[in-house]
């Protein structure tokens, strides 16, 4: 699949709206007399930066974002434009922040005039298949009416095509298709899921690939990016590692890497450690009866559990 098969669109500001999009973005870095003015980033690529790890993905949603500017570009230059193809398929684990970048994904597009609303809304096979004959089109269709103007994410949209030729899951991966056409410019489609599964999901329907001309590959993180998503997810709550904690949690995080253990969840599996932490540091500090503010900040090696204090020194896997 091609991973970048974008076509030039989107409407021109007009010389009125002084080089704003009807969404309110920046000004566009255009020649002026001679001169250029420096454009400021949508805030939607800056959050994108401050993820950690993706850099592919990063990268390929940096490439759609210049190309979407500079067809802007060429639209006051009147140059030739074409309608944009922005339909995607993500490929990743759980946890690998498939679901966030297509939220800002949508913001971007929203900034950029792409998309009116650049909302998203996440459906899963439930949301889409029904139970009868005609009732799956309309259970598709309503959620396509929902992401006008945004962005519509199928988690797990192999799911769509596991239940053989007679079940009611292609008449939604058929729906779906003929969206990305009747509505072409009024919402992105955005079908994601984990790697081998959305290879072979791809091949049960010929116009998928075709009409979905970009694929983000999501890797799973490796220990030094597990442990920094660890240190902002705590920051964000105003909690840190204690120095035995920090290397006890690195530990442990280097062993599930290596079984494959963390390819299950990545992020989310971080997150899932870190909650389960602070219930226990709480149960110890009510316990203890008081603490101070450094205490109610801290984690412990106490604190995650007796199970990965006990664990031995795994091999060495890459950082």
């Amino acid at each position: 699949m091609t991973r970048l098969n974008l076509l030039y669109g989107g409407r021109a500001p007009s010389a009125q709206e002084g080089g704003r999009n009807p969404a309110g973005g920046a000004p566009a870095l255009e020649p002026a007399n001679g001169q250029r003015r420096v454009r400021r980033e949508p805030e939607a690529l800056a959050e994108l930066d401050r993820l950690v790890g993706l850099a592919r993905v990063k990268e390929l949603v940096r490439e759609i974002y210049a190309y979407l500017e500079v067809g802007r570009w060429r639209s006051r230059e009147n140059l030739t434009t074409v309608p944009t193809v922005l339909h995607m398929v993500f490929r990743g684990n759980p946890g690998t922040g498939k679901t966030t970048v297509a939220r800002l994904l949508g913001r971007l597009f929203r900034d950029l005039g792409v998309l009116s609303r650049g909302h998203l809304v996440e459906v899963e096979r439930a949301d889409l298949v029904g139970q009868y004959v005609g009732h799956t089109a309309q259970k598709t269709r309503e959620q396509i009416k929902k992401a006008l103007g945004g962005i519509l994410f199928v988690d797990e949209a192999y799911s769509l095509a596991r239940g053989g030729e007679k079940d009611f899951g292609r008449e939604a991966i058929d729906t779906l298709v003929r969206a990305t056409e009747l509505h072409r410019n009024e919402f992105v489609l955005i079908l994601a899921g984990y790697h081998a599964e959305m290879e072979r999901f791809l091949r049960t329907n010929p116009g998928l690939c075709s009409r979905l001309p970009l694929e983000l590959v999501f890797p799973d993180y490796n220990v030094s990016e597990l442990l920094e998503i660890a240190r902002y997810m705590l920051s964000e709550r105003d909690y840190r590692l204690s120095p035995a904690a920090e290397a006890l949690l690195e530990r442990h995080l280097r062993q599930l890497v290596l079984t494959g253990q963390a390819a299950q969840g990545n992020a989310r599996l971080v997150r899932n450690l870190l909650e389960k932490a602070m219930r226990r540091q709480a149960l110890r500090l009510l316990n203890q009866g008081q603490a101070t503010r450094e205490e109610l900040m801290s984690l412990e090696p106490a604190d995650f559990g007796p199970l990965l204090c006990s664990l031995a020194p795994p091999q060495e896997v890459q950082a």
